[in-house]
């Protein structure tokens, strides 16, 4: 199929995908009204158009805790990538170096932290979660470090899995699941070659890396349920922050009290998450939760934003609404489940026309100029 605009990647995934994997990426909690939401309310955010601003040289770079990004974009952890695609995350690693932006590799992938460091060109980030297993929590940190890891991103809002409805529906957990799922991929026969055939092992490679066995995609959801920790608090983070020596970034505040919290913890950063509706459902958008953190914070430490992004325009809503950087997805996880690396570095450059394009439009040159001041304020009845 044609691929024109970023939105296109989502119906090749589909088209691509088994139906166990498709609805695992796709999919959120409950009834999906926050996955709805986080679209549907970034979408209203409306950017103030000007003109006869003599826009030629419009400039994407930006700097985020000391790195140069060529675009204001982080590829975000997505759980299973290597599924999506034969050894996803080694093949989204090396897109996002290639577009000089940061790869975040989730504590869940199929890869190893080893084989996707080795692949990329640049050194990864890692994310982890506050885990029951401690021994895993500080044989993961000595591996990033091992590994030139300078960047954790450490998510919170998981202390037990949301419900996702759509799982055992799918064959992704339930009963027969393993069943159901060779089913699906047998009439999905280029995904089973590439992907069921040739990209394994499938096995969640950080974890199978500390216990020293195989721990499978049947031991997935097991797995998670025994080590999310609902007992969490910023004390469990504490000897995290006294004992690595890189950056930290804190992923999944909502509430203007958690952001001044995460400031006084001593994050290095933080991004405004809901998990992309997969977590607590009816909570509010990121959309309409960014400028309060925005506010709270007070510029003490850069804020990123995820959720609800599929297109270049929607990066600069967010940055228009006050975040610094913007994580992607669910939007680079269709690309990758679609056309691999090759898929990763298509969508990028989309985004990039489309930011370029809108920029040009607004009449804004620079990134770090993106603000309030770029949009347009709501219309009163």
């Amino acid at each position: 199929m044609i691929i024109a605009s970023p939105r296109d990647f989502r119906r090749a995934a589909q088209r691509r995908l088994p139906r166990f994997l498709f609805d695992y990426v796709d999919g959120g909690a409950l009834d999906e009204a926050t996955l709805k939401a986080n679209e549907a309310d970034l979408s209203q955010i409306l950017l103030r158009q000007r003109v006869l601003h003599a826009m030629d040289g419009v400039d994407l770079s930006t700097t985020l805790l000391g790195q140069e990004l060529a675009l204001p974009i982080i590829l975000g952890p997505v759980g299973l990538s290597g599924m999506l695609a034969r050894r996803g995350e080694v093949q989204a690693a090396r897109a996002a170096a290639k577009a000089g932006i940061p790869y975040t590799l989730s504590t869940v992938s199929v890869c190893p932290m080893a084989e996707v460091a080795a692949a990329s060109a640049q050194p990864i980030w890692f994310q982890l979660y506050v885990l029951k297993d401690r021994g895993f929590m500080a044989d993961a940190l000595a591996r990033a470090t091992a590994l030139g890891v300078t960047t954790l991103v450490f998510t919170v809002d998981m202390p037990t899995p949301g419900s996702r409805y759509r799982d055992p529906h799918s064959g992704m957990s339930g009963p027969w699941a393993g069943t159901r799922r060779m089913t699906q991929a047998v009439m999905h026969p280029h995904w089973a070659l590439d992907v069921g055939l040739l990209g394994r092992p499938h096995d969640l490679g950080n974890i199978s890396a500390y216990r020293g066995q195989a721990t499978g995609l049947a031991d997935y959801i097991g797995w998670l349920g025994a080590n999310f920790d609902p007992s969490i608090g910023w004390r469990d983070l504490e000897w995290i922050r006294d004992s690595w020596q890189g950056q930290i970034i804190i992923k999944g505040i909502l509430d203007p009290d958690d952001a001044r919290d995460a400031v006084k913890f001593g994050a290095d950063a933080l991004v405004v998450s809901n998990h992309g509706g997969r977590q607590l459902d009816g909570t509010l958008s990121t959309a309409a939760a960014l400028p309060g953190i925005v506010e709270a914070v007070a510029k003490a430490i850069p804020i990123l934003a995820d959720s609800g992004v599929r297109s270049g325009v929607d990066v600069l809503r967010f940055l228009a609404l006050g975040a610094d950087a913007v994580m992607l997805g669910r939007a680079y996880a269709y690309a990758l489940a679609a056309g691999g690396e090759a898929g990763v570095t298509r969508l990028l450059s989309l985004f990039e026309a489309e930011m370029r394009t809108n920029m040009t439009l607004m009449g804004v040159k620079k990134v770090a100029d993106l603000g309030p001041q770029c949009l347009v304020r709501p219309m009163r009845g």
